[in-house]
């Protein structure tokens, strides 16, 4: 892909020398570097042979490897400032493209109210300037040489139309468009994924390169003359044995296996850091498939809305946020870019100490919670406590891997007591459920940093056992946070309880008359301890696509009807054996996401490839459901659903066969998105989002696939993913713009059979 020729003086000097050097395996961030000693040690006199037989090119070599490795290292640590220089001036190139295009649709007569009386456009128009673009760009000397056109009338135009210019231009907000793909977006596009990959790869190893680069300098120097046999002939006894001890240290550095992975991360990352290697049909599918992270990249870049309009704040008052804001995150333990929304909610969280964070859904409450925890940790606080319903357990441990570099504890299962044991001896973040947490024991030697609730409004009953052992934990804990979606102000008495955990003073002042005097009063009154931001007060760059992984594991009842689907080896039955039982995870997964999208007001669209599985999902939700579409309903039936699903004031649920609604109709109406299971095929789900987020919806697309753990769910994830990445090959070896999906399927009734035999295997089912 080309890049501006301005952008390319930026980025091509330093990415050439990512070209070279050998495969070697990856680096492990746990690995460190061994500093060599101050003064080379004394030679053996085997050591010293060997040495002295580098002496010429062998030590050339050694040298030239070397200074690749400190020059790449440097290289690499520069990056993130050399392409965030490269894309601000790609974002003034987009900005002002797009200024230029609405200039250029305003007709010249639309500056008469900013001019005055004296001024005569009509020289103008007869001299051929129609349009604000037309005047914008030109010297006001330049615009008297016209006939009729004086000086008054040129200088009046020319300051009326730039300021039209910069009004425009600090309004405009940058929003991919999907559908044009616009080629000067699309450059954007690949230095914010240039930039994402600098930043991870430096979050990564930029310390430890720094300090190898440190320790390979004065020994590569004490080593540079045995590249010379003639300087090594003529050295004194003493300058021979300092050199050679210095060569023998700068290959035993070469030749250590943390310094090897590391020249394999200066290798391997060289493409990522080029913003011209990337394709621009897969920096698309990229971006639909994580938006929310190339706006978190743009916003970290000072693009899009400030964060002062007074919803984004919360309601919360002048003095207040500027508090907030003045509140120091440390990010150094976190691996994902925050919003600037999301900065916001961890600094709330921080400076208020016990908080409820009840953004709505879709906004990332699990990465600001963590983003507070890992401040803390950065400054030394070790345990952190998460309680959640056992619903979303999984995901809170793998949003932990996946957001920060901490160590993540499964306090929940038959091993919860030996993780408990880990986790108090070691530190970091424990995550149990309200069913297990009254189990979890808290030593006087541990200082509990902060507690997480999710789903707070579990315990909106304080006479519940699961409300008793949360009140115990706060009470034992420096800071807590609760997490809940669901609007407080329609449910006072609900919401006074939850805050009485926190601040009962807060609790003491919150009253109905509050709630009925509207949201504003409500959120200023409780605003010491509760932020809540909707969709439209942060995200202006709508519509966006939200992808998340809801894991679960099976309940007792799940396990044994999926063990009997995989002992009898119907495939089909292993599929949707997780909505068999009484106790289904998944189900309870799914009724927790349609209730919170009914509370904000979203309609939910949900896919299964199965009838039985939309028949049971059908009678859990009753009068919620405004219709299902199956393979049997005619064409127009369908689309009269689709209408009145579209129609219907308030939220509902529609639920469709994947292959019947997957394609062909259009579904901008509903906002959630839920996957029952996973397809074989990447473009079967594909298909089935694109009906809610395409051309027409106003609202990001959340899209939820639910997923079990130690199930069938693992191996189709795992299939499916090398199908994407095996398409995505194809596409980047093919001249054609319609690469082909079917010229990389593999069969699937290969693939089923293989996934019922490892099965029974782990199972120990013959």
């Amino acid at each position: 892909m080309d890049i501006d020729s301005n952008n390319t003086d930026l980025i091509c000097e330093w990415l050439v020398r990512f070209r070279r050097t050998p495969e070697r395996q990856r680096y492990d961030p746990s690995m460190r570097i061994q500093s060599p000693s101050p003064t080379p040690a004394a030679l053996g006199p085997d050591e010293y042979a060997a040495a002295k037989s580098r002496i010429g090119p062998p030590a050339q070599q050694m040298l030239e490897l070397a200074r690749w490795i400190v020059d790449s290292s440097a290289v690499l640590l520069a990056a993130p400032e050399t392409l965030r220089a490269a894309a601000l001036n790609q974002i003034e190139i987009v900005t002002g493209d797009t200024v230029g295009e609405q200039l250029r649709r305003t007709a010249l007569s639309e500056l008469k109210p900013l001019v005055d009386s004296r001024t005569r456009l009509a020289a103008l128009e007869n001299a051929g300037y129609q349009t604000v673009a037309d005047v914008a760009d030109k010297p006001a000397a330049q615009l008297t040489r016209l006939p009729g056109v004086g000086a008054h009338t040129a200088g009046q135009v020319c300051a009326a139309a730039r300021s039209v210019a910069d009004r425009l231009t600090s309004q405009t907000q940058i929003r991919f468009d999907t559908v044009m793909r616009p080629h000067l977006q699309t450059e954007l596009l690949a230095l914010l994924a240039a930039l994402r990959h600098a930043d991870a790869t430096v979050a990564a190893v930029g310390p430890v390169l720094s300090d190898l680069a440190a320790h390979i300098v004065p020994t590569a120097d004490a080593a540079a003359r045995a590249t010379s046999r003639f300087r090594m002939f003529f050295a004194s006894r003493a300058t021979k044995h300092a050199t050679l001890s210095a060569l023998r240290e700068l290959e035993t550095l070469l030749v250590d296996p943390e310094v090897l992975a590391l020249q394999q991360t200066l290798t391997s990352t060289g493409p990522g850091l080029d913003p011209g290697a990337y394709l621009p049909d897969q920096l698309w599918r990229d971006f639909e498939h994580n938006a929310a992270a190339f706006y978190a990249i743009l916003e970290s870049l000072g693009v899009g809305r400030e964060l002062d309009g007074e919803a984004a704040r919360g309601f919360l008052g002048d003095d207040d946020a500027r508090s907030v804001a003045e509140t120091e995150l440390d990010t150094s333990l976190l691996t994902a870019t925050l919003r600037g929304y999301q900065k916001f909610g961890a600094q709330f969280a921080l400076q208020r100490r016990y908080a409820i964070l009840g953004d709505e859904m879709g906004l990332g409450k699990t990465v600001q919670a963590l983003a507070a925890v890992a401040h803390l940790a950065a400054a030394g606080h070790r345990w952190f406590l998460v309680i959640c319903p056992a619903s979303v357990q999984v995901n809170w441990l793998n949003e932990i891997q996946r957001h920060t570099v901490l160590d993540a504890h499964s306090v929940h299962g038959r091993d919860r007591d030996e993780a408990l044991f880990a986790w108090q001896r070691s530190g970091g973040v424990a995550v149990t459920t309200f069913g297990t947490v009254g189990g979890v024991s808290l030593p006087e030697t541990i200082a509990l940093s902060m507690l997480i609730v999710d789903e707070a409004h579990y315990v909106k009953n304080p006479e519940t056992q699961r409300a008793w052992f949360v009140g115990r934990m706060i009470g034992q804990a420096e800071r807590a946070l609760f997490l809940t979606g669901t609007p407080m102000e329609n449910r006072v008495s609900e919401f006074r309880n939850l805050v009485a955990y926190l601040r009962p003073d807060v609790a003491d002042r919150v009253t109905a008359a509050d709630a009925l005097a509207g949201a504003r009063k409500f959120r200023r009154t409780v605003a010491p301890v509760y932020l809540r931001r909707n969709q439209e007060d942060v995200l202006t760059e709508l519509p966006e696509r939200i992808d998340i992984e809801e894991w679960v594991y099976l309940s007792p009842g799940d396990t044994r009807e999926y063990r009997d689907a995989v002992r009898s080896g119907n495939f089909m039955w292993m599929r949707r054996a997780a909505y068999s039982s009484s106790e289904s995870a998944k189900l309870e997964r799914l009724l927790e996401i349609v209730d919170e999208a009914n509370e904000d007001g979203f309609k939910v669209l949900i896919f299964s490839y199965f009838l039985d599985v939309l028949e049971r999902i059908g009678s859990a939700l009753g009068s919620k459901v405004a219709g299902t579409i199956t393979g049997s309903v005619p064409a127009p039936e369908r689309q009269r659903l689709v209408d009145a699903f579209t129609a219907y004031q308030g939220p509902t649920v529609l639920l469709s066969q994947i292959q019947a609604g997957g394609v062909g109709l259009n579904i901008q109406a509903a906002s959630i998105v839920i996957l029952t299971e996973p397809q074989w095929k990447p473009s079967t789900e594909e298909q089935a989002i694109a009906r809610a987020h395409r051309m027409g919806q106003v609202r990001a697309v959340q899209v939820h696939r639910l997923l079990a753990k130690d199930t069938v769910d693992d191996h189709m994830r795992q299939i499916v993913a090398r199908k994407r990445e095996l398409f995505d090959e194809y596409a980047r070896k093919s001249a054609s713009k319609e690469a082909d999906a079917r010229s990389v399927d593999v069969d699937v009734a290969d693939d089923e059979q293989r996934i019922v035999e490892a099965e029974r295997q782990r199972l120990g089912i013959k």
